[in-house]
């Protein structure tokens, strides 16, 4: 990593570690607020910056009959209050130019998804509100192929953070590879590993599955790797949970899982 960049009052430096963490979507205020407050308490006991992620519409699910999330309006009002009361910097995806026009009025930081990481106008606008965006990897791409995302994006707005999230591998399956962190890293922005994406068995049937015991696993070894941060999806009763239920942690196993991870990564630094 080589830029430094501004997420809302956050300044990510070269030497920073951020953990991006939320649920999968917004069920309610009062949920939202509970895991949002609890997450910046770790963060802040673990002296790491820390930016809370929550979907207002998750866009992309199977079925068509799933929960979605509040919508744009109700959503993005949530996460403003998360902002304000909690005095951190919020993220969530958009989905289209004129919802990142208006996502940006409210956000710290505009998640671009996997699927549409390649989509020029929506690069394009969401880095024109001149708020951070997250680019997430497409599960079709090859690390280097993520250039091309990047300068769409830097070409108006070098607030830049880019997510691994695994390729895609067969039927129903993804696998990560290391050296794409190390390739994405080259680009000159933090790199961020989603370890909870990255354990998805997408499709092959009404939802997603996953392998939820695989995310300690991935996480230590993309900290190895040498990562900027980490992107956790949590939830106080995962199996309860109205989307990505198979690959979220447990609210309460988080702090043990970044200790973990911030060992390694002080080592990493230590002797690189």
């Amino acid at each position: 990593m080589q830029n430094s960049i501004t997420v809302g009052a956050l300044t990510i430096l070269p030497d920073s570690f951020v953990l991006i963490a939320g649920p999968c979507v917004i069920e309610n205020e009062e949920q939202t607020l509970a895991i949002a407050k609890t997450l910046a308490a770790i963060a802040e006991q673990k002296e790491i910056q820390f930016i809370f992620k929550a979907s207002y519409d998750k866009a992309n699910r199977s079925s068509l009959g799933s929960y979605r999330g509040p919508g744009l309006e109700t959503g993005l009002n949530i996460l403003k209050k998360v902002r304000d009361e909690i005095r951190i910097p919020v993220l969530s995806d958009v989905h289209s130019p004129e919802e990142a026009r208006k996502a940006g009025e409210y956000l710290d930081c505009l998640q671009i998804p996997a699927f549409l990481s390649r989509q020029t106008e929506l690069l394009t606008a969401a880095a024109k509100t001149g708020k951070a965006v997250n680019i997430k990897k497409g599960q079709f791409m090859a690390p280097l192929d993520m250039g091309r995302a990047i300068e769409k994006v830097a070409a108006y707005n070098k607030n830049i953070l880019v997510t691994e999230r695994g390729f895609a591998f067969g039927y129903n399956n993804l696998i990560v590879d290391m050296r794409s962190l190390a390739i994405l890293r080259k680009f000159g922005y933090p790199v961020i590993f989603d370890a909870t994406h990255s354990v998805q068995l997408p499709g092959g049937g009404e939802q997603s599955g996953g392998e939820r015991e695989f995310v300690p696993v991935l996480a230590r070894a993309a900290a190895g790797a040498g990562i900027d941060g980490i992107f956790i999806e949590t939830h106080p009763d995962p199996g309860l949970a109205l989307s990505d239920s198979a690959t979220m942690i447990k609210l309460d196993e988080i702090s043990k899982l970044l200790d973990s991870i911030l060992a390694i990564h002080q080592a990493v630094k230590e002797y690189a």
